[in-house]
């Protein structure tokens, strides 16, 4: 590895990757670009310049912003616009253009460089309808899927790859599967090795969640700042679930894809904490309340949002029988690690977040 780019490198996921990353490999030199548009980024620079990371202002929207760049070996693709309800009301322009827009420009360097391309996608590419449609069981505390499904690559251990993908999926979600499809194409017709991981949630300290992403920190920094929330839609009582992935896991595995191309290159795997490593909000709730010692008002809202889901689990399977990663850190331990960062903190991270703004709670 010489040179590595990484793509919305001041933002939660591509912050931790370069810091970590850095620590493991300092012979690596790292450039990580940023537009600093997200609220918080700028809380990581500060660690960026401590690791030996160089900062780039830059927006991957603006061709020239990565023309600039000196020669690559690898690129890290984690610049998009995660927010499930963006566009919904109003411009969709940034979501459309940092997401598609954005990954094609970030093709067109690697192109340029021939270098390894990891692109971060979502399970948001899943359609909505088709999940909502699943055989749901409720237990005390969660729903659960159940082990039979009519609907191929659905079963009690999540949605796998083989999942139907015609449908609707959120324009966060659409924009992700297309720049998939541009990888898919650059691939066979330019040469431009690749891999796509499909993440669940991510969580983890230095993530600026919100109501609309990040939901366990966001829920973290409810119960830290003693905030209300809401249990939003399917019955209001909580039990909606998602798996959950720490950030150091994630970059367990990106150092295993970068550090072997070859054998990654063509791969599109889900990446997630599956069944062992999820929570529904109202299990979310217990923990944190366990760990901050303080309990928050909640109000039950029986009106589903559009574009929610009962439950998302990440089959992992097809990646497991890639590689020997394997998550290592539990649901428990992800939410311990929010709250020591909240608490360690409190005063930036209130201040970047404008923490009295009125919270809710969903993906």
């Amino acid at each position: 590895m010489g040179r590595l780019l990484i793509t919305g490198g001041a933002g939660f996921v591509g912050s931790n990757l370069a810091v970590s990353l850095a620590s493991r490999h300092p012979e690596w030199e790292i450039l990580a670009l940023d537009n600093l548009y997200r609220r918080g980024s700028e809380l990581n620079l500060p660690r960026l310049e401590e690791a030996g990371v160089e900062f780039v202002k830059g927006d991957v929207r603006e061709p020239g912003d990565l023309e600039r760049l000196p020669k690559l070996s690898a690129m890290i693709e984690c610049s998009a616009e995660p927010s499930v309800m963006s566009g919904v009301e109003g411009d969709t322009s940034y979501l459309v253009h940092t997401n598609l827009t954005g990954a094609y420009n970030c093709l067109e360097l690697a192109r340029r460089d021939g270098a390894f391309m990891v692109f971060l996608s979502t399970s948001r590419v899943y359609p909505v309808e088709r999940q909502l449609a699943l055989e749901l069981d409720e237990a005390e505390t969660r729903f659960e899927l159940a082990e039979e499904q009519d609907v191929p690559g659905a079963s009690s251990a999540g949605i796998s790859e083989e999942f139907p993908i015609a449908g609707a999926r959120t324009l966060y979600g659409s924009t992700k599967l297309a720049a998939e499809l541009l990888i898919e194409e650059y691939r066979a017709a330019l040469g431009v090795p690749a891999v796509v991981d499909r993440c669940g949630v991510i969580a983890g300290p230095w993530q600026m969640g919100k109501v609309d992403q990040g939901v366990f920190t966001h829920w973290m920094l409810a119960h830290h700042f003693g905030n209300p929330l809401s249990y939003i839609g399917f019955g209001g009582k909580g039990k909606q679930v998602r798996d959950l992935l720490h950030i150091e896991d994630l970059v367990d595995l990106v150092e295993r894809q970068l550090l072997d191309p070859k054998s990654w290159d063509g791969r599109t795997v889900n990446v997630g904490g599956g069944r062992e490593c999820s929570l529904s909000l109202l299990e979310t709730t217990a923990l944190c309340r366990e760990l901050t010692g303080s309990e928050v008002p909640i109000e039950p809202v029986q009106e589903t949002r559009a574009g929610d889901v009962p439950i998302y689990i990440s089959d992992c399977r097809r990646l497991f029988g890639l590689d020997q990663w394997r998550p290592q850190r539990s649901a428990k331990q992800v939410l311990a690690d929010i709250h020591e960062w909240i608490a360690a903190d409190p005063e930036r991270i209130g201040a970047a977040l404008n923490i009295d703004a009125p919270v809710g709670g969903r993906e």
